[in-house]
């Protein structure tokens, strides 16, 4: 089983050569939001993936939803180094995103959960691609699963996907590869705080109404799957949120969606089971 390692993957290609960008022009400014709740375990080591990108215009913003298990004192150690942070009780992660956005300056917006991480130049290569495409909504790679452990144990079944597949079901989207516009988001934001789960779906519906998504087949991040996080103790709310969204935008109680959200929910004790049986191997 392979190990994941920040800087064991860290690469010195020069930050222009890279990004591809004329350097008489200012480079784009990239706002970064991590929101956090309780994640002390992995938190340093996703605050590290975000300051030390190659990328020298990064916007990073913390909300940390009140913890109390010593993540704010490791987000006080980097405080020099953000934009802004906060530990206060909040709503909820869709509301400390948008907490965050809120106050992001940049031309280009992510959001990086506080046990995920970003690989080395993913930023770079994220700023180079839109760059290469101003049709773009948003661009996104892919993103390996890794554990607790830091070890990497599959890959995230990312590909190309535009607003008519996406509401068929077919997302294959990895937030934590995931950059997109600022001004875009100002007319389809912010997320909607009334979903848990599927805020990034129904953001990606809303993107994509804009403007194109691009797949990139390039690996930018890591999505830690363990025993805490949402994608496996509480999965069960996912795809009953996307089918809200597949319902407000029109669609049918008969179609492709409802298909594979009913197959979804047969097979949902194995997937469960086979997610748990990946991190524990």
């Amino acid at each position: 089983m392979k190990k994941f390692g920040l800087r064991a993957m860290q690469t010195r290609v020069d930050k222009m050569e890279r990004t591809k960008i004329d350097p008489t022009v200012s480079l784009p400014k990239v706002s970064i939001v991590t929101p956090s709740f309780n994640q002390a375990t992995f938190l340093e080591m996703t605050i590290r993936s975000v300051l030390e990108q190659d990328y020298e215009n990064i916007e990073y913003i913390i909300i940390d939803g009140g913890s109390t298990d010593g993540s704010k004192e490791i987000i006080q150690k980097y405080a020099h180094k953000l934009a802004y942070w906060q530990s206060e009780k909040d709503k909820g992660q869709t509301d400390a995103l948008n907490q965050g956005f809120a106050r992001a300056t940049g031309e280009i917006l992510a959001w990086l959960n506080s046990d995920d991480v970003l690989y080395p130049g993913a930023v770079s290569a994220a700023v180079r691609k839109l760059a290469h495409h101003p049709e773009a909504a948003m661009v996104y790679g892919d993103c390996d699963w890794i554990n607790a452990d830091n070890q990497v144990i599959g890959r995230f079944p990312a590909a190309q996907t535009d607003l008519k597949k996406l509401r068929r079901g077919y997302v294959h989207i990895p937030q934590q590869a995931s950059f997109f516009r600022a001004d875009l988001w100002r007319k389809v934001g912010p997320l909607d705080e009334s979903f848990y789960f599927a805020m990034d779906y129904d953001l990606w519906t809303r993107l994509a109404s804009h403007a194109p998504l691009l797949y990139v087949p390039e690996v930018w991040a890591g999505f830690r799957l363990h025993e805490g996080a949402k994608s496996i103790a509480e999965d069960d709310r996912c795809w009953p949120e996307m089918l809200r969204v597949h319902y407000r935008d029109g669609g049918k109680k008969i179609s492709l969606f409802t298909l594979k959200y009913w197959v979804r929910k047969i097979l949902q004790p194995f997937w469960i089971w086979l997610r748990r049986k990946r991190i524990k191997a």
